[in-house]
């Protein structure tokens, strides 16, 4: 849960920054002002947001998981309605980010010996793997708090495991105490 919190606070800060970089830099119509270093910076956002979620990616499929079996357990009326919904798009995005990983280590391993990060056919190829990432990625940045609500609500619900407490019973006042006063 750590690393989601980290990786939902840093692709918001990322975001954000993307969000002022774009409304300074593009006219009233949203076409930016200069194509080169908009595309530059768009980039970046991605390298950006692919990097904070690195952390989070080994896993994310446990999490899944137990937000499902935390939400199975849960009382119906504890269960939010979107839960469902948001579970199901992380783990499409999941799948998708998996399938473009692949895809990555298969482009990587076909470019040429000479192609090293800080090469423009490695920089390329890295940059062009990033922008088909980002909008899964943008996918556990909006829905990934559902997994920590779902937790939360987990925690507070009453477990099956522990017996309700019962009161205890009400014992008669000490004499001795009472006398003294």
């Amino acid at each position: 849960m750590r690393h989601l919190d980290h990786y939902v606070r840093d692709s918001k800060k990322i975001l954000d920054a993307w969000d002022a970089y774009s409304d300074e830099h593009t006219d009233l119509d949203g076409w930016p002002h200069d194509d080169h270093a908009y595309g530059m910076r768009a980039s970046q956002r991605d390298a950006d947001t692919a990097e904070a979620f690195e952390p989070l990616r080994y896993g994310a499929r446990h999490l899944l998981a137990t937000a499902e079996t935390q939400m199975a357990q849960l009382p119906e009326n504890t269960v939010q309605s979107r839960w469902v919904y948001q579970l199901g798009v992380l783990r499409d995005a999941l799948d998708r980010l998996d399938e473009l990983h692949n895809q990555w280590l298969v482009t990587r391993d076909a470019l040429p010996a000479t192609a090293k990060p800080g090469t423009a056919d490695f920089d390329d190829a890295l940059a062009e793997h990033h922008a088909e990432s980002w909008s899964y990625l943008d996918d556990w940045a909006t829905h990934g708090k559902a997994l920590r609500e779902i937790n939360t609500a987990a925690r507070k619900a009453p477990s099956p495991l522990a017996p309700t407490p019962t009161p205890a019973p009400a014992t008669a006042p000490d004499r001795r105490a009472a006398a003294r006063k």
